[in-house]
This record gives C-alpha cells, structure tokens and sequence, in this order.
C-alpha cells in the first residue's frame, strides 16, 4: 500500500506508550495497534489531530506516501 504508517516511529521518539496515546486520544489500545499495523483503510481528521497534539507533530509525521515500486 503506498501510504505507510510511522505511528511506532512517532512513539518511540516521544518516549509514549501506546496506551497512554490511547487514553489521551480517546481510542482503544487495539484502535491504536490496528492503527500502527497499518490495518486500517482511514483514519479520522478528529483523531488525527488528537494524535498530533499528544506527540507534539505534524500528520505528515505519521502518514507517508510511498510510490508502489513497479513489477
């Protein structure tokens, strides 16, 4: 998929658990797993600006847009 998810990169960086993002936030620990996986097909604009206020970042910062390589 050529959008990736660096939410763990963001966490480390910050030194902040997952379940403390998620309590902050307001979303599950799962939502916020499924999330770091890349499992999700979106993320809300609400939840994403929660995220970015708790890590102190940009959505760009967590998002990233990666070309599919060609076969």
């Amino acid at each position: 998929m050529p959008i990736v998810v660096n939410l763990d990169v963001m966490l480390a960086k910050r030194k902040v658990r997952s379940r403390d993002l998620a309590e902050q936030v307001g979303i599950t620990e799962q939502n916020i797993s499924l999330l770091k996986s890349g499992k999700v097909k979106g993320v809300r604009f609400d939840t994403l600006e929660k995220i970015c206020a708790v890590l102190d970042c940009q959505p760009g910062d967590i998002l990233e847009y990666r070309p599919a390589e060609d076969e």
